[in-house]
């Protein structure tokens, strides 16, 4: 089959790779689309230490079922599906919690690292076990279907935080799981939704997909929360969305006493961390890490339109092509969001 391997950091090799083996317990996709991530773009240069060459990248992917593994009985070839990017046992005692996303046996598509290392899906093929496969409304676009994953990182985003309501929210970055996260909110029942960020444009696109307002990321942002929610002590969750010591100080400051911060957002593994201002305000903090049974909902909200993610769609082209809109994103001069690749 053909494959994007990067081979070094920051190289890439379009060529033949080995076609991926099933298990008995396993399905072979036809890839039809799979989105770079920003995790992708940080993994390229190594900066991440999550991309260890040589491995093919990719997991926000949808395709057709070609073949089927001896144990596989739910499914069969021509199933049109997407699969959650986190591979995770099923048996161990967290997984039967529910909390998919912690298992100890976690490893996530298209990720090498000193644990393991599992090709993804900027491939021909891909194969996955049948326990994380979604079945696809037959009208839903494969381009589409490749954002359930980044959808169901933002619904979890979501239920991470105590909302309730018609309750306020500030969103902290609104990049591509930013502006999700707006939509996840506001699906949920979230009154005033204020979207934070440094770039005019992705605010102008915050507003379009159901943000309130909107604010340009400087430090009077706290106060403007307080003016723009009626309340004069901030809003009641804030959810931070990049992973950076300036953009966390904005969440913690900007919600009331008692409220709640949602980190999702993870660019740095360190940031300065205000905690005087969480124990004296008490404020609960939450972290969130991808997803946990939110999968089947990121696919129906993709399908109704509840979370739109055409806007988001700022290029498909082949894979092929891949180094080179890996190369565009990286240098971030062009306001890209999500580009799909696809196999011809």
């Amino acid at each position: 089959m053909k494959a994007l391997t990067l081979t070094e950091y920051n190289r890439f090799v379009f060529a033949e790779a080995p076609k991926p083996e099933i298990r008995d317990n396993e399905v072979l996709i036809a890839v039809k689309a799979c989105g770079i991530c920003g995790s992708d773009i940080h993994g390229m240069d190594g900066s991440s230490g999550r991309r260890i060459p040589p491995i093919i990248m990719g997991h926000e992917a949808a395709g057709e079922i070609v073949q089927t593994g001896a144990g596989v009985d739910a499914w069969k070839e021509g199933d049109r599906v997407t699969f959650d990017s986190t591979v995770y046992c099923g048996d161990c005692e967290d997984c039967k919690k529910g909390q998919v996303n912690l298992c100890p046996e976690r490893n996530v598509l298209g990720v090498s690292c000193d644990d393991y290392r599992r090709h993804g899906a900027f491939a021909e093929y891909v194969s996955v076990p049948q326990h994380i496969l979604y079945a696809l409304p037959d009208d839903i676009p494969y381009e589409q279907a490749a954002f359930a994953e980044p959808v169901s990182i933002a619904l979890h985003g979501v239920n991470r935080v105590p909302l309730q309501p018609g309750d306020s929210a500030v969103v902290v970055g609104a990049g591509l799981i930013g502006l999700l996260v707006v939509q996840a909110l506001k699906a949920k029942g979230a009154g005033t939704v204020v979207a934070v960020d440094i770039d005019e444009k992705r605010l102008a696109l915050a507003k379009e997909l159901g943000a309130d307002h909107t604010l340009v990321s400087d430090e009077t942002v706290p106060a403007k929360v307080r003016e723009l929610v009626g309340n004069d002590d901030g809003a009641d969750v804030a959810l931070e969305v990049v992973g950076f010591g300036p953009t966390m100080k904005i969440a913690v400051e900007s919600v009331r006493k008692g409220g709640s911060i949602g980190c999702v957002g993870n660019l740095q593994a360190e940031v300065p961390f205000p905690l005087q201002a969480v124990v004296t305000r008490e404020l609960s903090v939450f972290g969130s890490c991808a997803s946990a049974g939110e999968y089947g909902d990121a696919v129906e909200a993709v399908a109704t339109g509840a979370i739109n993610v055409k806007p988001l769609i700022s290029a498909v082209a082949d894979l092929e092509d891949g180094a080179e809109w890996f190369d565009r994103l990286y240098k971030n001069e062009e306001g890209l969001m999500k580009v799909i690749l696809k196999p011809t």
